[in-house]
């Protein structure tokens, strides 16, 4: 059995993704010197892709599958299979957007504005079909990098990917509009979806992906309780679902498993312990599956 032919985006998601295995179970080592990561696993091999590429290698077949934006499927073209929306980003677990943005001090306060002006940005097709919807006649020039600071010596406006905007207004540049929001996916080349052994293993690798992106700020709360003082204790337990509660060999108290947001554990915790619970544990999650 060749093993499936996986890509994983080279660059800014190259991190988050390469954590992201490692929570869901899969160990990637990444060498300076090869684009070949090593994996844990002898029925997948990797590579290291641009996440701009990895649609059409996927659309051909080089790949078997691969993890990119859907923005950059959309901006290729590529047919390929979607086979799940993986929510994480570079810095975050929100999805990205890409956005026209202008000076801070330019008059232009919508797309409208910027007839007949030139725009500079990385996905050119996503871009003119933005302007089409708003029948604005652009010219939309590819930019290779450092869009910020083509502004306004060489642009008018840009058309720039963001998380939080930070770099934007660093660069003193102002958001007129969301052209495109965006997530992360995880693509399969249409003739190895068909295939029954391959897409198993995508399928379960998807599983395992958002079990670990469904963990990433939870964390299990182990306590025990007086059945005296249960109620209480139950009251101020926030769950993901109703919690587990078991019998301990004194019958006079049980034990309580849950799990809860990470950034509240500690304001809980304090309830918890006034609530006359005992024997407070909290302890990390790789992965939830629901």
């Amino acid at each position: 059995m060749k093993p499936l032919k996986l890509g994983l985006p080279k660059g800014s998601l190259q991190d988050a993704t390469l954590q992201l295995l490692g929570r869901a179970g899969w160990r990637v080592t990444v060498s300076s010197r090869s684009y070949f990561p090593a994996i844990d696993d002898p029925e997948i091999s990797c590579m290291l892709v641009r996440a701009q590429e990895m649609a059409c290698y996927v659309e051909t077949g080089a790949l078997d599958a691969g993890i990119t934006g859907r923005d950059w499927v959309m901006e290729t073209g590529a047919e390929v299979q979607e086979v799940a929306e993986l929510l994480y980003a570079k810095q975050s677990l929100a999805p990205v957007r890409w956005v026209l943005a202008v000076p801070e001090n330019a008059p232009a306060q919508s797309a409208r504005d910027l007839e007949g002006k030139v725009i500079a940005t990385e996905v050119v097709n996503l871009t003119k079909k933005y302007l089409a919807r708003h029948s604005v006649q652009a010219r939309v020039e590819f930019s290779w990098g450092a869009t910020e600071v083509k502004v306004p010596q060489l642009a008018d406006a840009i058309v720039e990917i963001t998380e939080t905007g930070s770099s934007l207004r660093a660069n003193r540049l102002r958001i007129i509009d969301t052209v495109l929001e965006s997530r992360t996916v995880f693509i399969a080349n249409t003739a190895a979806a068909k295939d029954a052994w391959k897409y198993e293993k995508i399928s379960n690798m998807v599983l395992l992906l958002q079990g670990a992106i469904a963990a990433y700020n939870k964390v299990g709360i182990m306590l025990n309780v007086r059945r005296e003082y249960l109620d209480g204790v139950l009251q101020a337990l926030p769950a993901l679902k109703n919690p587990t509660i078991s019998t301990l060999s004194d019958a006079d108290w049980v034990a309580i498993n849950t799990i809860v947001d990470e950034d509240v554990v500690r304001h809980l915790i304090p309830k918890l312990k006034a609530a006359q619970a005992q024997g407070i544990v909290e302890y990390p999650l790789n992965k939830i599956v629901l």
